[in-house]
């Protein structure tokens, strides 16, 4: 099973069949445009599933699944937390998704001072524990940032991952700290290889599929910043269950 998530900064009609090279069973695609949009514009593009919340057309959160997988967003969703969908996949492994694009500039992003990530961990929490589940997604967020007693820091979330036995598979795989990654997933602001980047972009899974995985590759510079695509890479994460 392949999961990748990738920030496609917006036009996603115009870039799909980079997404499909990747050959992914379970896509999450943050800034995504609609799915009006994509029948519309990219008609040729034919998940087995999609799903998508927002508030523009033009930019909300994605989740595709391809081949045998199909999704369904669970009856537990609910609006409040800017971008974060709960989603139960369906294919040869049955699990659970929380796909997350987390939005810091809404008017509703922060509520007593817990932004979406931390307080989606926490609506969802029986979700999170019916059944194995990953957490995947752009979550804006990297302990570099962290500020002492700030209760949103994202050790603090990656500290909630964990009681939820949820394990980032970048750094199990890549045997690094949180804070001192070596791959970035974002070429911040000026989409230079030398400039700002940033390790913002997560898939956490259930701590026993961690010994399954087979492959976790991050995307490299030129082939998705360099050439204009978008500012992020992708994390493909390829699971042998």
């Amino acid at each position: 099973m392949r999961i990748v998530t990738w920030n496609c900064q917006m036009a996603f009609h115009r870039k799909y069949e980079k997404l499909l090279a990747l050959r992914p069973d379970i896509a999450v695609i943050p800034e995504c445009g609609s799915i009006n949009v994509l029948r519309k514009r990219a008609a040729d593009f034919q998940p087995t599933s999609a799903i998508w919340i927002g508030d523009s057309d033009r930019k909300g959160l994605g989740v595709f699944t391809f081949g045998s997988y199909r999704a369904e967003r669970s009856n537990v969703y609910r609006d409040n937390c800017p971008y974060v969908v709960p989603v139960q996949i369906v294919g040869p492994t049955r699990f659970n998704l929380l796909a997350v694009w987390a939005c810091h500039a809404k008017g509703n992003s922060f509520e007593g001072r817990l932004g979406p990530l931390r307080r989606s961990l926490n609506l969802y929490r029986d979700f999170i524990g019916e059944c194995p589940t990953v957490v995947a997604g752009d979550f804006n967020d990297n302990v570099r940032w962290d500020k002492p007693k700030r209760l949103n820091n994202h050790g603090t979330n990656v500290s909630e991952l964990q009681k939820l036995g949820l394990v980032s598979a970048y750094h199990h795989c890549r045997n690094e700290k949180q804070g001192a990654e070596l791959e970035p997933t974002i070429y911040w602001r000026d989409r230079t290889v030398d400039g700002p980047k940033y390790h913002i972009d997560y898939c956490f899974i259930p701590s026993d599929w961690t010994k399954s995985i087979s492959s976790l590759t991050v995307g490299c510079f030129g082939d998705w910043v360099g050439n204009g695509l978008s500012d992020h890479v992708p994390i493909v994460v390829d699971v042998a269950l």
